[in-house]
């Protein structure tokens, strides 16, 4: 399956289970693909046809970029190495759940959450530890005597107890067995909280082709031109207006700088045809996760808006005073989301 195939899939089932969902982000380096989203639920989704080919430098900055928008990376993929992804199963890369196209479908338009997760060792199953501890105090076992049917160690049954750790299929369907319970927890892949109980995956050996830069609130530029340091002069009076400003390197915007009220994805540039296309994109993802856009031109631009990215020139950006300025003017300038 090509991966422009599976895009289409994944777009499908999104707006099949009520998302909206953005333009397909087709800006290199990209940390994602699409973004979509359905009331409270935000997603960040990027699609490979082999889920190793995820750089951990794009998988940082979609966390990144999910704790900013309060949503959630997720990545859809056909095969690991040479195996293809086993339906109904959870991996991770770089903390990034990854699933393949039939268990997003099963998720979010059947209400099937998975219930297996993929480690080094094998796959492993969720531990409902309040079921088990309930089913052997009924049946009066001790931790030993579990531990003695099941094969296991008196401190891995305590752990499934009262941790939730990860056991693997055997083990669970023997311990449901004994006990006559279910005990596999299913996964919440919006909130996969459980499955930072179980050990991540190696990094792997085959790497996607965006270039690796390190991200955080500041990016390290290896040296500096003097289009670079007018990009950091501009995105230095952002920060001084009041907004935490975090700069990106996979993504079609430079930053995204919030403050208490507002979101803003922010471009930065000079004014250029690629300018205007990158504003399009921009435009789309802001509409989908209901954040403001604007780019920062250095120098003169030749529009006032692209769809609801505002462009702003530095010599205007300099005179704001405060963040409410800076929204004001978005506002007045962008063109309003069609209905």
């Amino acid at each position: 399956m090509s991966k422009n195939i599976l895009v289409d899939q994944t777009v499908e089932v999104l707006v099949h289970a009520g998302f909206i969902v953005s333009e397909r982000c087709d800006i290199r380096p990209r940390s994602f693909d699409i973004a979509a989203r359905k009331g409270n639920i935000m997603l960040l989704c990027k699609i490979l046809q082999n889920i190793d080919g995820l750089t951990e430098e794009s998988a940082s900055e979609m966390l990144l970029l999910a704790d900013c928008l309060g949503g959630t990376p997720l990545m859809i993929g056909e095969k690991t190495r040479d195996q293809p992804l086993e339906d109904g199963v959870i991996y991770m890369r770089y903390k990034i759940v990854a699933l393949s196209i039939q268990t997003f479908f099963d998720y979010f338009i059947d209400d099937v959450m998975p219930l297996v997760s993929a480690s080094p060792g094998g796959l492993y199953v969720p531990v409902d530890g309040n079921a088990l501890k309930k089913a052997r105090l009924e049946s009066n076992m001790s931790l030993g005597s579990l531990a003695g049917a099941a094969g296991v160690s008196r401190r891995m049954v305590s752990k499934y107890e009262e941790e939730g750790m990860h056991a693997s299929i055997d083990t669970v369907l023997l311990l449901e067995d004994l006990l006559k319970v279910e005990l596999a927890k299913p996964i919440d892949i919006l909130n996969p909280a459980v499955l930072k109980k179980n050990t991540d995956l190696q990094p792997p050996s085959e790497k996607e082709s965006d270039a690796a830069v390190p991200i955080g609130r500041v990016k390290i530029i290896s040296k500096e031109t003097p289009e670079t340091a007018a990009e950091q002069e501009m995105l230095t009076y952002v920060s001084i207006l009041g907004y935490n400003v975090k700069e990106t390197s996979h993504s079609p915007f430079k930053a995204i700088s919030q403050d208490e009220k507002s979101v803003i994805l922010t471009g930065v540039s000079k004014y250029n045809p690629t300018v205007i296309k990158r504003a399009h994109l921009m435009s789309s993802i802001s509409d989908v996760l209901q954040t403001e856009s604007v780019f920062l031109i250095d120098g003169t631009s030749k529009v006032k808006s692209v769809d609801s990215t505002a462009f702003i020139e530095k010599k205007e950006l300099v005179k704001m005073s405060g963040p409410e300025d800076l929204i004001e003017t978005i506002e007045e300038r962008k063109v309003p989301e069609k209905k």
